[in-house]
């Protein structure tokens, strides 16, 4: 049997003032390796990455690049796709929607596969204006970060948006 305790919980950390993009694509023998090479191009290799859900905190500002200490809990959402078949196209992307109230969520939106850097642009663009629409919310800014890479090796593609 196991014995129910009241524990006290600590309150949720404060929402993140800023969020980061990037985009990397890693190459390597061993599909670990190329993911690890992917986050250092995109910027995001030595910290401890917690995969969120998509949404961007009220009055978030975008920054070119993550200023907290290396080896840090990084919560970011992302997109990533690695592959071993030889001379296919793959990319990764992901969209950044800020409303126009800067009271207001945001959105980010992510897609990974075996498709082109346009296919992949076009679609996170358009999936954040869809989700924005559902929220009654107009976009004031729309940023997209997508990169795409012909495989070889094992090659891998990502695309995030971490926000600290």
């Amino acid at each position: 049997m196991y014995e129910v305790r009241d524990v006290a919980v600590a309150p949720l950390p404060r929402l993140a003032r800023y969020c980061t993009a990037g985009a990397g694509v890693g190459v390597s023998a061993f599909e670990l390796v190329s993911f690890d090479r992917a986050l250092r191009q995109a910027g995001f290799a030595d910290y401890n990455l917690l995969r969120v859900s998509s949404i961007l905190p009220p009055s978030v500002a975008l920054r070119p690049s993550v200023d907290v200490p290396k080896g840090s809990l990084l919560p970011i959402a992302y997109g990533v796709f690695s592959s071993d078949e030889a001379e296919r196209t793959i990319a990764a992307a992901v969209s950044l929607a800020f409303p126009t109230d800067p009271r207001e969520v945001g959105v980010i939106m992510e897609t990974e596969g075996y498709m082109t850097e346009r296919e992949a642009h076009e679609m996170v663009a358009a999936m954040a204006e869809e989700a924005m629409e559902d929220r009654n919310l107009r976009i004031a800014r729309l940023e997209v970060v997508a990169i795409e890479a012909q495989v070889e090796l094992y090659t891998t593609v990502f695309a995030g948006v971490a926000l600290w």
